[in-house]
């Protein structure tokens, strides 16, 4: 026969773990709304950077722009930049972009190019260290919503890196935000910048609302606004020049948005799996409290049979 105080132990073990996965929700999806504020609060700065180097290229479209940060040279040397969390109990998330990550590095050996690592999180940076990989910089313990001052760090790494020629691409890994129970898992050149791709194209923004009493993301699609540069404008400086201090602040800013992305999705992964793991632990309290009431119900019933055999024995 089951042990009744076995069977409410374990229910009250349950209900207890249930309210700390329902806490833990409710502070995935206040984050996820201060991410949402963040990419809000950025978005003026990029449009304006967007605004300046898109006129600055159509003003130097028909001339030699020779820059180092647009020098596409023989490819010998990859950095990968792969962005994981700093924390678990997120479902795959952190498991889809470190196999994202290996595949790409196995497609790089395939290709018999060189590679180096930057890590930014503990997962990936505990994952790979244990393998022994080529990790040339290690980024842990950032700001769970991503900062300019967390994406300028880094920046400057690569952008070394770049410059002195010690890698001659640099590839970003992070996982991009689509919605509250869907990710993917991104591969982007960071490096060399390409002129096509500082043109200004449509983007989205995304927000959490609520809506019947459950949270939703709503995607709103955002249009760039560019205003030209007048033809007759002076530049107190060479344009080039110009070009050559702002594109360091487009690559930051990149970065930023993928920082920002990995972010959101991290806690958007967070809230689903411990949304999951509170409708699971009600289910388990349903069937622990069926069992308990039947085995409460059997034991009664065996106090009965013993009296009543009791009785007639008399």
């Amino acid at each position: 026969m089951p042990n009744l105080k076995a069977i409410r132990d374990r229910i009250q073990s349950v209900k207890n773990t249930k309210k700390i996965t329902e806490a833990m929700r409710l502070v995935a999806a206040a984050k996820v709304r201060r991410a949402q504020e963040q990419v809000i609060a950025t978005r003026p700065f990029a449009d304006a950077l967007a605004n300046v180097l898109y006129n600055l290229l159509n003003r130097l479209r028909f001339g030699d722009v020779n820059l180092p940060l647009l020098q596409q040279r023989d490819v010998k040397s990859v950095a990968v930049v792969v962005v994981s969390g700093d924390r678990g109990l997120c479902g795959g998330y952190n498991a889809y972009i470190i196999r994202k990550a290996e595949e790409r590095i196995k497609e790089l050996k395939q290709q018999g190019l060189d590679y180096r690592l930057i890590t930014i999180g503990r997962k990936a940076t505990q994952y790979f260290s244990r393998r022994q990989a080529p990790i040339e910089a290690k980024y842990i313990g950032l700001n769970q919503i991503p900062t300019a001052d967390d994406s300028g760090s880094i920046a400057d790494e690569l952008l070394s890196l770049f410059l002195s020629e010690t890698v001659d691409r640099v590839e970003l890994i992070y996982t991009g935000f689509v919605s509250l129970i869907n990710s993917r898992p991104v591969v982007q050149t960071l490096l060399p910048l390409t002129i096509q791709g500082l043109e200004v194209e449509d983007d989205e923004i995304f927000r959490l609302i609520t809506r019947d009493g459950k949270l939703q993301v709503e995607r709103q699609a955002v249009t760039q606004s560019v205003s030209s540069f007048s033809q007759d404008m002076i530049f107190e400086q060479d344009p080039v020049q110009i070009l050559d201090a702002l594109l360091p602040l487009y690559v930051n800013n990149q970065l930023l948005r993928a920082l920002q992305e990995s972010a959101a999705s991290e806690l958007a992964a967070r809230m689903t799996a411990m949304s999951n793991a509170s409708e699971n632990a009600g289910e388990l309290i349903g069937t622990l409290t069926l069992s308990y009431n039947k085995a409460r119900q059997a034991a009664i019933t065996q106090e009965l049979l013993e009296v009543v055999s009791g009785a007639n024995a008399l």
